[in-house]
C-alpha cells in the first residue's frame, strides 16, 4: 500500500475517534439545551396566560361598568314613570327598563364566565411555575453533571487531538489539506476502502481498471464519484466478498 495512504488510513482514524469525543460532547450539551427548552417553552406559556388574564381583567372592568350604567338607566326609567302623561311614552320607559335588564343579565352571565377563565387561567400558570420550579432544580444539579463529563470527554480527547498532530506532520501541506478539505465536506470521512470495486463512502461502482490499479496499491487513487481517498486491503476486502 501506497505509504502516503496508510498514513491518511491512521489519521482518519484518529479523526473518527476525536468525531466520538466530539459527538459525545454535543449529546451532553444537548442534555441541557433540551432542559433549558422546555422551561423557557413553560415560561412563555406562563406569560402568555398572564398577558390573557390581563386583558380580561380589563373586560371584567369594562363589563362592570356596562352593568353599573344599565342599573343607572334603569332607576332613572323608574323615576320618569311617575313623570309621564301618554301611554306612548309609558311604554318607551318599559322598554328602556327591559332592554337594561336583558343588558345586566347577559353583563352577570360574561362577568361569571370572565371570572371563570381568569381562574382557570391563573391555576394554569400556577401549576406551570411549579413544574419549572421543578425543572430548574433539575437543570442545576444536571448542568453540574453535565459540565464533569464534558471536562472529562476534552481531557481524553487531548491526548488524541495530540496523536492528531503527530501525524499531520508526516504528511505534505497540500495533502493534508486536501484531506482536511474532504473530512469537512464528507461528513468526516475522507478515506474510505474499496470493496469489491465499490467505494464505501459514496457506494458507486469504481471503474474497473481504476480499481484493478487501486488493488496494486502504487499510488494514491480517488473516487471518481465522491472524490474521497481510496484504499484496498485484500484480507478484509476478501472477507467482505467471500
Amino acid at each position: 500500500m501506497n505509504e502516503e495512504t496508510s498514513k491518511l488510513i491512521a489519521l482518519q482514524e484518529v479523526d473518527s475517534e476525536i468525531a466520538v469525543f466530539d459527538q459525545k460532547v454535543n449529546d451532553k450539551k444537548s442534555l441541557i439545551s433540551d432542559r433549558e427548552h422546555s422551561i423557557e417553552t413553560k415560561q412563555n406559556k406562563i406569560e402568555e396566560c398572564q398577558q390573557n388574564s390581563t386583558e380580561l381583567e380589563e373586560k371584567h372592568n369594562e363589563v362592570k361598568s356596562e352593568l353599573e350604567d344599565a342599573q343607572i338607566r334603569i332607576k332613572e326609567s323608574q323615576g320618569k314613570m311617575m313623570q309621564v302623561q301618554t301611554s306612548r311614552e309609558h311604554q318607551a320607559l318599559l322598554k328602556e327598563i327591559e332592554d337594561n335588564k336583558r343588558m345586566i343579565k347577559e353583563s352577570e352571565e360574561k362577568l361569571l364566565q370572565i371570572m371563570e377563565d381568569i381562574e382557570t387561567l391563573q391555576t394554569e400558570a400556577g401549576e406551570l411555575e411549579n413544574l419549572c420550579k421543578g425543572e430548574r432544580e433539575l437543570l442545576s444539579d444536571e448542568t453540574k453533571k453535565v459540565n464533569k463529563a464534558i471536562t472529562t470527554l476534552n481531557n481524553r480527547k487531548k491526548t488524541i487531538v495530540s496523536k492528531r498532530d503527530k501525524l499531520s506532520v508526516d504528511l505534505r501541506a497540500g495533502l493534508l489539506k486536501r484531506y482536511n478539505m474532504l473530512l469537512s465536506k464528507r461528513a468526516g470521512t475522507a478515506v474510505v476502502q474499496a470493496i469489491h470495486g465499490v467505494c464505501q463512502g459514496c457506494f458507486m461502482t469504481i471503474p474497473p481498471q481504476q480499481f484493478n490499479e487501486l488493488r496494486k496499491g502504487d499510488n494514491m487513487y480517488f473516487c471518481p464519484t465522491c472524490q474521497r481517498i481510496l484504499y484496498y486491503k485484500a484480507q478484509e476486502a476478501e472477507a467482505v466478498e467471500g
